[in-house]
């Protein structure tokens, strides 16, 4: 046998900025020119285009006036965004012909823009070009701002399975310019706020703290209240990915994906119309009631971050978490298995022994589930 240790260091960089695609902004130049001239592919959303429509020009304005740095080699691909985007391999193979006929290669760029799902679509395709193009991520929602656009994993959804298909790799640069939330609707906009509340819930105190201080500041949509949650959940996750010593979760742990099991399933039995920060909420609201049940967590804690939860503006129940099979089991309890075959090994649940302390568990009493949902229930009424 030969064996050897591989180590790839990877540079993870998250800038933050307003006005990105103003030619006198360096910011995405500084992240992309390195002395050569390199191709540019700039894929984008086109609801966001939709709302703002002067982005398109000035994304064209912007590469012209670096025309030594950066090669715009066609005007943005307009692309569709959303949940839906991903139950199709249809825009990566868009997306790839793209990469294909301006001959983008591994020392050129594909740069999208765009919420959580057209940055798993892009990603995926820039992964998987020439087994690696360089990407480059401009995330247009709070939530692609403050959890997803920060990680380093692609994927679409297949089979009837959230990111069956996908990859592990790290774009070159994340770049949150908070101008671009501007035009998202209400609900787009707290969306991100559940992520926030998730990682302060396993990691950090004092943020969620914070985060309550600062509640009606955020549901109005505060921008200094914005822009501190943002850029702190975002840090907080890229610490995780950092320093857990399993960026690519070659473990059976997920602590980051606390309440997700039955989100990822929720969103699917909504056939999406649930969005993702939506069934987050609901899936953390089952998953401290579940806690406190347990005796993992005390009675008050529990009702802080149901309490906060509703402050934010998100409803902590769905009728979709009592849709049964054709035997009367509740097809939300599927979740748990399809949560643990996606890593393999051991089923491991993120749970909460205080705020701020996240514990594994590797067992889950259905019974208890149950209970919680139907607890959820009659806090509705």
């Amino acid at each position: 046998m030969i064996q050897r240790s591989i180590q790839v260091a990877w540079q993870l960089r998250v800038f933050f900025t307003e006005d990105v695609f103003a030619p006198a902004n360096p910011v995405l130049k500084d992240a992309l020119a390195d002395g050569s001239l390199r191709k540019v592919l700039v894929v984008l959303e086109d609801a966001l285009a939709q709302s703002q429509p002067k982005l398109e020009r000035q994304i064209e304005n912007y590469f012209s006036a670096h025309t030594k740095q950066l090669q715009l080699v066609r005007p943005p691909l307009f692309v569709a965004g959303g949940e839906q985007s991903k139950n199709s391999i249809t825009i990566v193979t868009d997306i790839l012909s793209q990469i294909d006929r301006h001959h983008i290669d591994r020392h050129s760029y594909l740069i999208a823009i765009g919420g959580g799902a057209l940055l798993d679509v892009a990603g995926f395709a820039a992964a998987t070009a020439h087994r690696g193009v360089r990407h480059i991520r401009i995330p247009t929602t709070t939530l692609a701002q403050a959890d997803s656009g920060v990680g380093v994993k692609n994927g679409i959804n297949a089979f009837g399975k959230k990111n069956f298909i996908g990859t592990f790799a790290p774009p070159h640069a994340v770049i949150n310019d908070f101008n671009l939330l501007a035009t998202l609707k209400p609900r787009d906009k707290r969306a991100g706020y559940v992520e926030a509340v998730k990682v302060a819930c396993i990691r950090d105190k004092n943020f969620f703290d914070e985060i309550e201080c600062d509640a009606e500041k955020l549901i109005s949509f505060e921008p200094a209240a914005m822009k501190h949650l943002i850029r702190r959940c975002a840090e907080l996750h890229l610490e995780h990915i950092a320093t857990s010593g399993d960026p690519f979760e070659t473990g059976s742990a997920r602590p980051l994906d606390f309440g997700h099991w039955a989100a990822h399933k929720l969103e699917q039995l909504s056939n999406f119309q649930i969005s993702h920060g939506e069934a987050v909420a609901i899936g953390i609201a089952l998953d401290v009631i579940y806690s406190r049940e347990i005796g993992l967590l005390d009675a008050q804690s529990c009702e802080r971050i149901l309490k906060l939860l509703k402050q934010l503006g998100f409803n902590l129940f769905a009728d979709e978490l009592l849709k049964a099979d054709a035997n009367g089991h509740l097809q939300i309890l599927a979740g748990l298995e399809e949560f643990r075959e996606h890593l393999g090994g051991e089923l491991t649940i993120t749970l909460l022994k205080e705020i701020g302390r996240g514990v594994e568990v590797h067992e889950m009493n259905q019974a208890k589930i149950v209970e919680a949902i139907h607890e959820l229930r009659e806090r509705k009424k």
